[in-house]
This record gives structure tokens, C-alpha cells and sequence, in this order.
């Protein structure tokens, strides 16, 4: 038997203000767009936004629905909006922050594991990194350099 040991290494900012200049604007409009979802059920409101490499910024967010599994994560709506909409352009960051109505939360939420899915998807066709950077409401942010630090067992099409 061999042992096989995964780490990963994120960076943390202690709060928006150590961000890049673009990459501070990417987490606004995050937050904008965290601020329309529509999450009557959860009350957790998530944004995304996502940094083409054209320089186009994407918005998604959750958008839930009373048949639960028929909603979509923030994460996976601006992403399959950018694949719609901008084939083939890579993405280079996705911005995420959450919001929830019954508690504050002032640590990095990471993206779920649908998400995570559905991301790496992208990263591993473009064949470049794409940078995670996610927050609670307010607070510290997280920075993955590749979701697969956040994923790293991938399932993709190579093994379809």
C-alpha cells in the first residue's frame, strides 16, 4: 500500500482592501449581484463574478425555486452564462460572497462541490488556472490559485 497525501495552499486578505484594484472590483460586482439573488427559502444570498480573459465581467446568482434541486448556485449560473455567451474566451478569476438573513458570516464560504464541478469543467478544457477568490458577507477573503486546489481529485472527460 502507498500512501498519497493532498494538501493545499490558500491565501487570506484580511478584508477587500488588500485585494488587487481589478480584483476588488470583481468582488463588488459579486456583491451587487449577491444582493439580487433571489433565495426566498435559504435567505443565503451568494454572488459570483467572473473575469474573462477579454476583460468581460459575468454576474450570476443563486436562484432558488420550491422544487429544491431545480435551482442553481450563483457559481454556475455566471459561468454557464459566460460559456453561453463568450465561447471559448478563458475565464481568469470568479469573485463569490455570501449573505445570510438569520446569522452573520465574516469568514470565506468556498463554492460547493456542484460548483466546484462545474468550474473545473472550464479550467481543465482552457488549460489555465482560474483564481477563486471567496468571503463570507464581510471579512477575510480566501484565494484558491486553481479550483483544483479546492477540487483536487478531478473528475473530467478523460476519463469518459
Amino acid at each position: 500500500m502507498k500512501k498519497h497525501h493532498i494538501t493545499t495552499t490558500l491565501e487570506v486578505f484580511e478584508n477587500t482592501s488588500e485585494l488587487t484594484g481589478p480584483i476588488q472590483d470583481l468582488m463588488r460586482k459579486a456583491q451587487q449581484a449577491r444582493d439580487k439573488a433571489y433565495a426566498p427559502y435559504s435567505r443565503f444570498n451568494v454572488g459570483a463574478a467572473i473575469l474573462l480573459d477579454n476583460g468581460e465581467i459575468v454576474t450570476g446568482n443563486n436562484q432558488e425555486n420550491a422544487a429544491f434541486p431545480s435551482g442553481l448556485c450563483a457559481e454556475r449560473v455566471a459561468v454557464f452564462y459566460a460559456g453561453a455567451q463568450y465561447p471559448g474566451i478563458p475565464i481568469r478569476a470568479l469573485a463569490l460572497t455570501v449573505h445570510s438573513e438569520s446569522k452573520e458570516i465574516v469568514t470565506p464560504v468556498p463554492p460547493c462541490g456542484a460548483c466546484r464541478q462545474s468550474l473545473v469543467e472550464y479550467e481543465v478544457t482552457q488549460k489555465s488556472p482560474i483564481a477563486i477568490y471567496f468571503m463570507g458577507a464581510s471579512g477575510k477573503v480566501a484565494k484558491a490559485a486553481s479550483v483544483q486546489d479546492l477540487l483536487p481529485l478531478v473528475f473530467d472527460n478523460s476519463f469518459l
